[in-house]
C-alpha cells in the first residue's frame, strides 16, 4: 500500500474511532437520565395521577408510570371497565413487570348494602360481586380487592352487627380463597355512621373470619385520622395487614404535604419485610404538569429512607 492511501485511511480509521468512542460516551452518559428510579417499596399510583404527563389514554398511563419506575398500579374501578380493556391492561402490566393492586369489589358502594345487617337482599348482592370479582382478578393478574362491609346498622347491637359482618365476609371468603385471591377490608374516616372504621376493629373481625382470603387494608391517610399512633398500630395487627394504602393528612394529597412523616413510615414498613403494594390512593398536590411531577419527587423523597 501507498504511504500516501495509508495515512488517509488511517486517518479516516482514527476519526471514526474517535467519532464512535463520542457516541458511546454521549450514549452511556444519557443513560442515567432514562433510566427508571429504582423504589425500595412496591408503590402504585391510579389513573388520572398522571394524565398531563401521559396523556389520557389508560395504556399510555400504566407505561408512563412503569417508566418512572413504579413497579405496581392500582385501579378501584377495574370492575366497571369494558371487558377488553380489563384484558388490555392486564396485558400491559404483565409487559411491564407491575404488580396489580387492588380493586373494589362492586357491592354498591361504601355506605350500601350493609353487611352489619344480616339482611339476606344485601348478602346476595355481595356474594355476587365476589363471584364477579374472580373474573375480573384472571383478567389483570389481581391478588386483592376492596371490600367495605357498609354503614352501622342502628337498631342492633354492635355484638349482632359484628357476627352478621364475619358470617357474611366467610362466605365471601369461601368463594375467594380457592383462588389464591384476598379481599382486604379497608376501615374509612368519611363517616361516623360507616360501620368499619378502627384498626382493632378490623383485626378482630379479620381474627373471626380466619381466612387467607381476609385481611386488613391499612390506609394510613384515614387511619391517621381515626386513630393515629400509625407505627405501634401497625404493629399490632401487623400479622392481619395485607394491603397499604397512602395519603397525607390534611387534605389526602401526596406525602410531605402533610403531617405524617412517611419517610420514618415507610422505612419501618420496608424492615418488617413488607413486599406487598402501596396504593397511591390519594390527590395532587398541584395541578398541571408541575403538579404531577412533584408527585413523583416526592415519592422519591419519602423513599429515600436507605
Amino acid at each position: 500500500m501507498k504511504r500516501r492511501n495509508f495515512i488517509q485511511k488511517t486517518a479516516i480509521t482514527g476519526s471514526a474511532l474517535s467519532m464512535g468512542g463520542s457516541l458511546a460516551f454521549a450514549n452511556s452518559s444519557m443513560q442515567p437520565a432514562t433510566k427508571p428510579h429504582s423504589f425500595n417499596l412496591k408503590y402504585a399510583p391510579h389513573l388520572g395521577m398522571f394524565k398531563e404527563l401521559a396523556g389520557e389514554d389508560i395504556i399510555d398511563q400504566i407505561n408512563f408510570m412503569a417508566d418512572q419506575g413504579f413497579t405496581a398500579f392500582e385501579d378501584n374501578g377495574m370492575m366497571k371497565r369494558e371487558i377488553s380493556m380489563q384484558t388490555k391492561m392486564g396485558e400491559t402490566l404483565a409487559k411491564r413487570g407491575m404488580t396489580m393492586g387492588v380493586f373494589v369489589v362492586d357491592k354498591g358502594g361504601n355506605m350500601a348494602n350493609t353487611l352489619a345487617a344480616g339482611k339476606q337482599e344485601h348478602l346476595d348482592i355481595f356474594l355476587d360481586g365476589c363471584r364477579r370479582a374472580v373474573e375480573v382478578a384472571k383478567r389483570v393478574n389481581a391478588k386483592w380487592m376492596t371490600v367495605v362491609p357498609g354503614g352501622y346498622q342502628r337498631n342492633l347491637p354492635i355484638g349482632v352487627q359484628d357476627g352478621n359482618v364475619i358470617e357474611a365476609l366467610k362466605r365471601g371468603a369461601e368463594i375467594l380463597e380457592p383462588h389464591g385471591l384476598v379481599m382486604v377490608l379497608e376501615p374509612l374516616s368519611d363517616s361516623p355512621d360507616l360501620y368499619l372504621q378502627k384498626s382493632d376493629q378490623t383485626y378482630m373481625i379479620c381474627k373471626g373470619v380466619d381466612s387467607p382470603a381476609c385481611k386488613i387494608l391499612y390506609d394510613i391517610y384515614h387511619l391517621q385520622k381515626t386513630e393515629g399512633h400509625l407505627i405501634h398500630n401497625m404493629d399490632l395487627t401487623w400479622d392481619e395487614i395485607a394491603y397499604i394504602q397512602v395519603g397525607d393528612n390534611p387534605g389526602r394529597k401526596e406525602p410531605t404535604t402533610g403531617e405524617i412523616n412517611y419517610k420514618n413510615v415507610f422505612k419501618w414498613i420496608h424492615e418488617k419485610g413488607f413486599d406487598g403494594v402501596l396504593g397511591m390512593e390519594h390527590g395532587n398536590s398541584k395541578s398541571g404538569k408541575a403538579g404531577e411531577q412533584a408527585v413523583i419527587d416526592a415519592y422519591k423523597e419519602v423513599d429515600s429512607f436507605m
